[in-house]
C-alpha cells in the first residue's frame, strides 16, 4: 500500500512539474472564455427588460448572471479535454500496451494526471477568475452558509469525478469500437446542452424536465450552480449529493469493468 502511495505522489508530482512548466497560457485562456458572458449580459437584459423585470422560472436577472458564472466554475471541474479521444487513439494505435506491461494501473495514471491538470489551472488561473467575479459581484446576494459552501464544494470535486469516469469510460469503448469520435460528438452535444451549461435546466417542462434532471449530466454544471444559489436546499440537497456520489461510483466501476473486458479482447494492433 505505502509502495503505490509513494508510486501515485511520484506520478501526481511530475505531473504538476510538467504542467507548470508549460501552461501559462491558462491565465489568458481564462479570461478569453469569459468573453461570451458579455453576450450573455446584453442578452438576457433584454429578455428581462422584455418581460418587465419580472423572474422566468424562479430566476431572476441577477440570479441568471451568477448562475452562468458559477456554471462556468463547474465545467472548469468537470470538463475532461481530449481524455476520451486519446484513450481511444492510445487503444487504436497500441500504445496502451505501455499499461499493460508497466507495474502502474491506467485509471489510476490518468486520473493523478487530470488531478494535476486542475490543480495547475487552477493556480495559474485564480487571478482572472477573481478579477471577473470581483466585476460582477453585483450579481451576487454574498456568499452562502458554511454548510451550503461546503456542500457547493464538494459537489465541485464530484463533478470533476463524474466527468473523469463517464469520459474515461467512453474512451474505453475504443476496446469494441476502434473509432468512438461519433460517440463522443453525440455525447458532448447533449452534455452541453442537458448539463445546464446553456440554460438552467430546472426550466424545462414537464416530462422532459423530468427526464433530463435524471441524466447523471447535470452533476456537471447545473447541480453545482443551483446549490450555491440556494436553488437546492433542505432534504433535497443531500439527496442531490447522494446522487451525485451514487453516479461518481457506477461510471467509476463501469469504467473499471470496461477496461478489464476490453484488455481481455485486446489484440495488440500498432505501436
Amino acid at each position: 500500500m505505502l509502495a503505490r502511495v509513494q508510486t501515485w505522489w511520484t506520478v501526481l508530482s511530475i505531473s504538476l512539474s510538467e504542467r507548470l512548466v508549460y501552461r501559462g497560457d491558462f491565465a489568458v485562456g481564462t479570461l478569453m472564455r469569459f468573453l461570451p458572458f458579455v453576450t450573455q449580459i446584453f442578452l438576457w437584459a433584454a429578455i428581462f427588460e422584455s418581460n418587465g423585470n419580472q423572474p422566468i422560472a424562479g430566476y431572476t436577472y441577477p440570479d441568471f448572471m451568477a448562475y452562468f458564472l458559477l456554471t462556468q466554475v463547474a465545467r472548469a471541474f468537470s470538463s475532461m479535454p481530449g481524455l476520451a479521444s486519446n484513450v481511444a487513439l492510445d487503444i487504436r494505435d497500441g500504445t496502451i500496451k505501455k499499461y499493460l506491461i508497466q507495474p502502474i494501473d491506467m485509471v489510476g495514471f490518468l486520473l493523478l494526471k487530470r488531478v494535476a491538470h486542475k490543480l495547475v489551472y487552477y493556480i495559474v488561473a485564480i487571478a482572472p477568475f477573481a478579477l471577473v467575479f470581483y466585476l460582477a459581484r453585483g450579481f451576487f446576494g454574498g456568499w452562502p452558509e458554511p454548510a451550503v459552501l461546503a456542500a457547493f464544494f464538494a459537489s465541485l470535486v464530484m463533478s470533476f469525478l463524474l466527468g473523469f469516469f463517464l469520459e474515461a469510460t467512453i474512451g474505453m469503448v475504443g476496446f469494441w469500437f476502434l473509432e468512438v469520435s461519433s460517440l463522443l460528438f453525440v455525447y458532448m452535444l447533449f452534455s452541453f446542452f442537458f448539463s445546464g451549461h446553456m440554460f438552467p435546466i430546472d426550466m424545462l417542462p414537464g416530462f422532459l424536465g423530468h427526464f433530463v434532471q435524471a441524466l447523471p449530466l447535470k452533476f456537471l454544471a447545473y447541480f453545482p450552480a443551483a446549490v450555491f444559489l440556494g436553488k437546492v436546499t433542505g432534504q433535497e440537497l443531500v439527496i442531490g449529493l447522494i446522487v451525485q456520489a451514487a453516479w461518481v461510483v457506477f461510471f467509476g466501476v463501469a469504467c473499471r469493468a470496461s477496461f478489464h473486458y476490453g484488455v481481455k479482447r485486446y489484440s495488440a494492433y500498432g505501436g
